[in-house]
């Protein structure tokens, strides 16, 4: 008999990965087809840095070695506070409800393949971001698609 896997950590990352030209790769979820998202995960451990969090997700996800691809992974320090939905905290400790998710952006020099785990993911897509927000499935998601041209523009030197 396997161990009982240790609660999921209710703090996370959201990663808006896009092109220069805002392409935004987005990843169908494997456990609910039709769930379409962006990279997230939350930490390992609880004093795992959000910023590793982040490219740990992105490299389990995608497969992208964010230094290997020339990505730019940015902090946009946003955070959003959302309550976990119910088929979802199982994975929690009891009467844990509510996930504090970090929202960062990868730029990458253009729109590469993603390596993706069937077990996690099932398809992947570039979208221009407007569409690529109507598609996300998370209200959080979307909302940080829909700030990408200006969090990018921002963020250009």
């Amino acid at each position: 008999m396997q161990p009982d896997k240790p609660f999921k950590i209710p703090e996370s990352v959201l990663v808006v990965i896009h092109t220069p030209d805002l392409q935004v790769l987005l990843i169908e979820r494997a456990d609910h087809p039709g769930y379409w998202q962006s990279v997230t995960g939350s930490k390992d451990s609880l004093d795992e840095p959000v910023t590793e969090t982040a490219r740990r997700e992105v490299l389990e996800e995608t497969g992208f070695d964010i230094p290997a691809v020339g990505g730019e992974l940015r902090d946009w320090r946003l955070a959003n506070v959302y309550d976990i939905y119910p088929h979802w905290r199982h994975r929690y400790a009891p009467g844990v409800t509510r996930n504090t998710e970090h929202v960062f952006g990868l730029q990458l020099p253009s729109a590469l393949t993603p390596t993706l785990s069937p077990r996690e993911h099932l398809a992947w897509l570039w979208l221009p971001w407007h569409e690529a927000a109507d598609r996300c499935f998370s209200p959080s998601n979307a909302e940080a698609v829909l700030q990408l041209p200006r969090l990018a523009a921002a963020m250009t030197p």
